[in-house]
């Protein structure tokens, strides 16, 4: 199983380093996966990705998503041959009037990631809860995916 470094934004930056840090975060992708450019990014230079942690036992693939402050009518999961899409919309809140926007770095607008599945699956037991924020999808491995022991037999 490949780790990946989760990104580290900073802190203190103003709008303009928010998109540097953005900017320096998908070079860092680039490189620590170079593979990863084979499957095309929609959210470069563009609105937000949510994060997505992968996790694979004998059984399953689990995907868990972290989509803060959404509703589940606003997001979109699909499964086209190995590649997983999790997509949908953030809608802004409600302006406040009360004085100028001082900083902000919350992202709105569609989104989309896609991923592909390192196993086959059966896309008849695919299982999707949001709660908390958290998407998790649980996709169970084809029979054909899943590991056989193989008896060793004497003669």
């Amino acid at each position: 199983m490949k780790l990946a470094r989760r990104d580290q934004r900073d802190q203190g930056a103003s709008a303009p380093y928010t998109e540097l840090n953005r900017i320096r975060n998908e070079i860092n992708r680039i490189f620590q996966d170079p593979f990863s450019m084979m499957t095309p990014s929609m959210s470069f230079f563009e609105g937000w990705e949510p994060t997505i942690d992968v996790y694979e036992d004998k059984d399953k693939l689990t995907v868990k998503a972290e989509l803060p402050g959404m509703k589940k009518e606003d997001i979109a999961v699909s499964l086209e041959g190995s590649t997983l899409t999790v997509s949908g919309e953030r809608k802004q809140e409600q302006e406040h009037k009360e004085g100028e926007t001082y900083r902000s770095e919350r992202f709105f607008g569609r989104f989309q990631r896609s991923i592909t599945l390192s196993q086959q699956v059966d896309p008849k037991k695919i299982q999707a809860n949001y709660k908390d924020g958290v998407l998790t999808i649980t996709l169970p491995k084809s029979e054909e995916a899943k590991r056989k022991q193989i008896e060793i037999k004497t003669s």
